[in-house]
């Protein structure tokens, strides 16, 4: 693989994603705390109050995370375009590897449930990455870990986030609304206008970006995917490392974004859909095949999906190791992108609804899954000393 350097921007990115990490899990932990504790019911009521007709749940998940899914539009569009993944050989590595760690876990999450079709809808469950978990665990590890093995797991997770977006779109769209989806397609054409006009405020972009949303909401397709498509929209210039490029409007929204999608969206999704009531469940619903599925696809599927597409990938199309890693790193940051959580969880619910038995034991093999990918990959990447 080609040496990838670290722009300020890069760096930036990482920075935030490693701190947000470690709130995401603080706020996870506190909402398993909640959820099985006399607060229980107060936590479950809370997120159900209604807001413009809404429960709390709703506009966390449809609203925030739409601000999440633009922030994640910008850094797709900005990587691809401009970035460390605008060439195809930079893309190999990282896409080889994305797409290995998304076909796997689901083969052995389908194997695991089949002849059970009411939990067949969870196969995409296992496929994600979550980049500010895994980050916040590479960021725990310090210098151990060499910067292009960062920058290679940040690659890969943005190309999975990339292919988590479209199996949302094809899979978990249900009845659409023609006369919305026209009303958001409209939106979109007049963003085009926009940027092909070279308007470089933000302003129009976000107002029209805003109707394009409510559109979606209405039209029956996930109103997140609404932020991909306005951050797709939005005008960049190849001008890396100028004054220019920081300066093109793309770039000055994704900076304006990383702190608030680092430090309160993602650790508020975190809190409002990891508190599983844990209680209650036995031992005969710890080890049904829906979460013994997504734990398998996390901890097994993702590493050797991810591996193996890596190793084949070096050997075979003779692409280079990322400088100054290791094998047994390469095998551990393998097993870091098990780490599944906010998108896991974001499938989950869409896969089963919210509330419901199965996304409860989804979400526990989720939490599970990615404790143990955690605590794998720390292992694996952390440096053998050398001999004296």
């Amino acid at each position: 693989m080609p040496s990838l350097r670290a722009p300020t921007a890069i760096r930036r990115f990482l920075a935030n994603e490693a701190a947000g990490g470690w709130l995401l899990i603080a706020a996870a932990v506190a909402a398993l705390a909640i959820a099985n504790s006399d607060a229980s019911a107060a936590y479950t009521h809370a997120l159900h109050i209604e807001i413009a007709g809404l429960s709390l749940l709703h506009w966390i998940n449809d609203g925030l995370m739409a601000i999440f899914f633009l922030y994640v539009g910008c850094e797709v569009k900005r990587e691809l375009i401009d970035g460390e993944l605008s060439t195809w050989s930079r893309r190999l590595l990282p896409g080889a590897a994305a797409l290995g760690g998304m076909v796997v876990p689901a083969l052995v999450y389908a194997v695991i449930n089949r002849g059970l079709p009411q939990n067949a809808a969870g196969w995409a469950i296992p496929t994600a990455t979550d980049i500010a978990f895994a980050l916040g665990v590479v960021a725990l590890l310090g210098k151990r870990v060499p910067a292009s093995l960062k920058l290679l797991l940040t690659a890969l997770a943005i190309i999975d986030d990339l292919g988590a977006i479209a199996i949302i779109a094809l899979v978990y769209t249900k009845g659409l609304d023609m006369v919305a989806l026209a009303a958001a397609g409209a939106g979109l054409a007049l963003l085009i206008t926009l940027n092909r006009l070279k308007v470089q405020s933000l302003k129009p972009y976000l107002l029209v970006g805003a109707g394009v949303w409510y559109a979606v909401l209405q039209s029956g397709i996930h109103a997140t995917l609404a932020g991909v498509a306005i951050a797709f929209c939005i005008p960049l210039a190849r001008t890396r490392g100028t004054p220019e490029a920081r300066d093109t409007p793309l770039i000055r929204l994704e900076h304006a974004l990383s702190p608030l999608v680092a430090f309160v969206i993602v650790p508020v999704f975190g809190f409002a859909n990891a508190g599983v009531d844990v209680r209650g469940l036995g031992v005969d619903e710890l080890l049904a095949p829906l979460p013994i599925g997504v734990v398998a696809g996390l901890v097994l599927g993702k590493p050797l999906g991810v591996f193996g597409a890596m190793v084949l990938t070096c050997r075979w199309a003779r692409v280079d190791m990322p400088a100054g890693a290791s094998w047994r790193q390469l095998f551990g940051l393998a097993c870091l992108a098990g780490i599944g959580f906010t998108m896991s969880l974001f499938i989950s619910g869409l896969a089963f609804g919210e509330g419901t038995l199965r996304n409860d034991e989804a979400k526990l093999g989720i939490l599970l899954g990615s404790v143990a990918s955690a605590l794998l990959g720390a292992g694996g990447l952390l440096r053998r000393p050398r001999p004296a």
